[in-house]
């Protein structure tokens, strides 16, 4: 039986440490399946879905969402993930089937995949309309030190990360998660001191998470801690139904013109690989229920 995504979020240090440990591995599988990802392009996105998960577990509204562009000089291109306060995440990279030589450590080149140079953004909205964007040059593109240098030098929050994805012979995700130290404002030295100690347990965190959960992880690193439980999922929001209200929002002079020139008018979501196609008639049945009023509800 195949281990459940999970996020545990508590607190460690006499609650001066924010400690969150998560296992992403269906999460990664299910972006492999839906944009058949090379090895190399799934470490990457799977790292990057990886923290965002954790970015989003964070989010206090209901309404909460986050999505994550990171723009580097490597082969695989930009990557593009968003996420909500449900934790439903989706994302995409440019090259889905990117490829390079092992790095000198004899891994998967994340970086060289990403790029070292090019930038990380951030657009989060805790549900309140006033969306927080913040972005920082990347540092390595291994993904965990770029949103450790975003934490740091954007949200003065110093965090220390350790992230990974492990992909086996056959293309799947074995392991993949992540684990987050975050000291409190007014942490003490011996506990900042700590963060810094262990964090450097966790550089082969995929492969411990092939072996384990991420409950007997947390429990053999930092014993007994009180944990809440969060169950991150690959869903994207997209449906016929909202692509429709999309559409009509576009205006029938627009609608009509892309008609009379290519004849249909084609949607491609990027987050579940799905193409939507709207011909003539289906167009036509758009406009004239949006002229009743009767334009049907969206999905969001």
């Amino acid at each position: 039986m195949e281990k459940k995504d999970v996020i545990l979020r508590g607190l460690i240090c006499g609650g001066e440490v924010s400690l969150a440990v998560a296992d992403t591995t269906q999460l990664v599988n299910e972006a492999i399946r839906i944009h058949g990802l090379s090895a190399l392009s799934a470490a990457a996105l799977g790292r990057t879905l990886t923290v965002a998960a954790y970015m989003c577990s964070s989010l206090k509204e209901e309404r909460g969402a986050l999505s994550v562009t990171i723009k580097g000089n490597g082969v695989g291109g930009s990557i593009s993930v968003s996420g909500d306060a449900a934790l439903h995440m989706r994302g995409y990279i440019d090259e889905p089937h990117a490829e390079l030589p092992p790095n000198a450590a004899g891994k998967l080149d994340v970086g060289g995949c990403v790029g070292r140079e090019g930038t990380l953004t951030v657009v989060r909205d805790d549900g309140e309309n006033r969306p927080f964007v913040g972005t920082t040059e990347l540092v390595s593109g291994e993904i965990g030190e770029d949103f450790a240098a975003y934490f740091a030098y954007s949200e003065q929050l110093p965090t220390a990360i350790a992230v990974g994805v492990k992909i086996g012979t056959d293309g799947r995700c074995l392991g993949a998660g992540g684990v987050f130290m975050q000291p409190m404002p007014g942490a003490g030295e011996e506990s900042i001191r700590y963060v810094e100690q262990t964090i450097g347990k966790f550089s082969a965190v995929s492969s411990m998470l092939e072996r384990e959960t991420a409950g007997q992880l947390a429990s053999e690193q930092f014993g007994e801690v009180h944990f809440y439980t969060r169950y991150p999922e690959y869903k994207c929001n997209c449906s016929r139904n909202y692509i429709e209200g999309l559409l009509a929002a576009m205006g029938e002079d627009e609608l009509r013109s892309i008609l009379a020139e290519e004849g249909k008018i084609d949607v491609h979501c990027h987050y579940c690989n799905t193409d939507y196609e709207f011909g003539p008639q289906d167009v036509e049945a758009l406009l004239r229920s949006r002229a009743r009023g009767g334009r049907r509800g969206t999905d969001g």
